[in-house]
C-alpha cells in the first residue's frame, strides 16, 4: 500500500473529545490551508473562504450557541443505522447506533424526542477542540451551466477531502460539523465571526488530538459492489 492509499484508507471522522490544552501548530494549519488551495475547483472558481478561529475567547463564544435536534435528522439518521458490528459489516454502509444517545434511536420516540429536547450549546459538538476551520462560499456564484450549483458543491467537498487528508497525514484528527450551516447556528456564528451577510456557511470542521486513541469499525463497501466495466451491470473488473 503506498503511503497515499494508507492515508485515505485511515482518514476517519474523530467523534471522541479532543485535549484544549494540546494545541494545532501555525506550522501544521498553513500546510492544511494549502492543501485546500490547491483543491479541485469547477472552472477554478475557488467559491470559498475560511474562517480559521483558535482563539479560546471566540471559542467559548462559539460555543455558546445552541442548537437543537430535528426532527428529519433522527429519521434520516435512522435509515443509515446498524445496532451490531456483524449487521454493519454485512451492510457496508452507514454507522452503529451505539454513536447515539438510545432516544434517538428509537422510532417511537423521535418526535417527541425533538418536540421536547433543549437547544444544546455547540460546546458539546467542538468537544475540546483547539481549533476550528469554518468554511463558506458565495451562493451567488456558480460553475457554469451548474443547475443547483452542484459543481459548485462538489469543489467545497474537494476542499473537505484535501484539508482532512493532509490533517491525516499530519497526525490531526478532524471532525465535519454540519449544524454550523444550519440556519439558526448561522446566523449567530456569522455575527460572531463578522462573516459577510451575502456568504454562507458550507460546514465547520474541528481539529485537534483525542483525549483516547478509541477508534470505531469502519465499513466500506468492495469494489465489486459499485464498479461497472463498460456497462452497468457487469462486474468483471
Amino acid at each position: 500500500m503506498n503511503e497515499v492509499h494508507r492515508v485515505i484508507q485511515d482518514r476517519q471522522s474523530a467523534r471522541v473529545p479532543f485535549d484544549p490544552d494540546r494545541k494545532v501548530s501555525k506550522e501544521d494549519l498553513k500546510e492544511i490551508l494549502d492543501a485546500c488551495r490547491w483543491s479541485p475547483a469547477a472552472h477554478n472558481m475557488q467559491n470559498y473562504d475560511i474562517i480559521v478561529v483558535d482563539d479560546p475567547e471566540v471559542m467559548e463564544v462559539i460555543g455558546n450557541v445552541k442548537s437543537r435536534i430535528s426532527e428529519e435528522f433522527l429519521r434520516e439518521n435512522y435509515e443509515q443505522l446498524s445496532f451490531t458490528k456483524k449487521e454493519l459489516l454485512e451492510k457496508k454502509t452507514g454507522i452503529l447506533g451505539s454513536m447515539f444517545p438510545p432516544a434517538w434511536v428509537d422510532p417511537s420516540k423521535m418526535a417527541e424526542v425533538a418536540r421536547e429536547s433543549t437547544p444544546m450549546p455547540l460546546t458539546q459538538s467542538i468537544r475540546g477542540s483547539p481549533c476550528l476551520l469554518i468554511v463558506v462560499y458565495d451562493p451567488q456564484k456558480r460553475a457554469p451551466a451548474s443547475e443547483g450549483d452542484a459543481l459548485g458543491f462538489i469543489s467545497l467537498g474537494c476542499v473537505m477531502e484535501n484539508m482532512w487528508l493532509m490533517a491525516e497525514s499530519l497526525g490531526i484528527c478532524l471532525q465535519v460539523l454540519s449544524s454550523f450551516a444550519s440556519k439558526p447556528v448561522e446566523k449567530q456564528v456569522k455575527q460572531i465571526l463578522c462573516i459577510p451577510e451575502k456568504l454562507k456557511i458550507a460546514y465547520a470542521c474541528r481539529l485537534g488530538y483525542p483525549v483516547d486513541s478509541t477508534r470505531y469499525l469502519r465499513v466500506r463497501r468492495d469494489v465489486t459492489d459499485f464498479a461497472h466495466h463498460n456497462k452497468y451491470g457487469n462486474k468483471d473488473i
